[in-house]
């Protein structure tokens, strides 16, 4: 064996995700990246964010340098959601909403300034604002969804926790001017679930809502055909029939065929110029 030769890494599947639209996962990104665009420039929001714009949206599993920041725990109507921010964005917004600085200028030194009450309050106020979109746009996803951004009064505050190694991480990449900076939301299974669901195609989606077909025995067609009448006769007396001759017969019960088995016998009527099969009976 070659020592040189190079080592090909290759993805670990998660067979939890098999067979789901995970491959559909940036058509939500970019569904919430013009969410959070469109409520940044509300009125509500406009005096904490400013000018401040959304770059990009995109999901990962949780193992870098998010593992490391402060997470805030949320209760969504969906599940749990973490929230953790970059602290120089953290500052700005701080800086910004009490008129400190203008937006645009460079980071702040982080070591310089210390953790105050305030500082902590905003952290709370933006990740209740920020995971309410997240929330709304998960909802709207979802069959007979729907709910309007901001809905603040859903998302409660929860218990913070370092989320799991590996967990879903939706990470949103924001700047204005020379500031650039990061925040996260850590999905739980619930979430994430949903997440998924609300990306299945419509297709997929029908079929799945229509929970109470029917039972098999109400919606599985057979064919069945009824035997009138038989008459047993010698070969030669069939050959010396002609044409206008009458077979005499008389008309009992006939018989109620699923292909060669015989199910049924029943009784033989007419109605409106037609014959009918009528007091069924089983053959056995």
């Amino acid at each position: 064996m070659n020592s040189t030769q190079s080592t090909v890494r290759y993805e670990v599947l998660d067979p939890c995700l098999l067979g789901r639209p995970v491959h559909r996962l940036p058509e939500f990104a970019a569904q919430l990246r013009d969410d959070l665009a469109q409520s940044m420039r509300l009125n509500v929001h406009r005096r904490y964010w400013g000018t401040c714009q959304v770059d990009a949206v995109t999901f990962s599993r949780l193992d870098g340098s998010e593992a490391r920041q402060r997470w805030l725990g949320f209760a969504s109507p969906s599940g749990q959601l973490g929230f953790a921010m970059e602290r120089k964005l953290l500052l700005s917004v701080l800086n910004y909403r009490y008129g400190r600085a203008t937006r645009g200028e460079a980071a702040v030194d982080e070591q310089a300034v210390r953790v105050t009450a305030t500082e902590e309050r905003l952290a709370v106020v933006l990740g209740q604002q920020l995971a309410s979109i997240l929330a709304a746009r998960i909802e709207s996803n979802l069959p007979n969804g729907g709910r309007d951004l901001g809905e603040e009064e859903n998302i409660k505050a929860g218990n913070s926790a370092q989320p799991a190694k590996g967990s879903w991480v939706v990470t949103v990449s924001l700047s204005d001017g020379e500031l650039q900076g990061k925040a996260w939301f850590a999905l739980d299974k619930q979430v994430m679930g949903d997440v998924l669901r609300g990306l299945l195609p419509e297709r997929d989606a029908s079929k799945k809502g229509n929970k109470n077909p029917g039972p098999l025995a109400a919606r599985l067609q057979v064919g069945l055909s009824g035997r009138l009448v038989s008459k047993e006769t010698t070969l030669g007396a069939m050959f010396d029939l002609r044409v206008g001759d009458v077979i005499p017969i008389s008309l009992h019960r006939a018989d109620v065929m699923l292909e060669d088995s015989r199910l049924f016998t029943a009784a033989v009527t007419e109605h409106k110029g037609k014959l009918c099969l009528t007091s069924f009976e089983d053959s056995e």
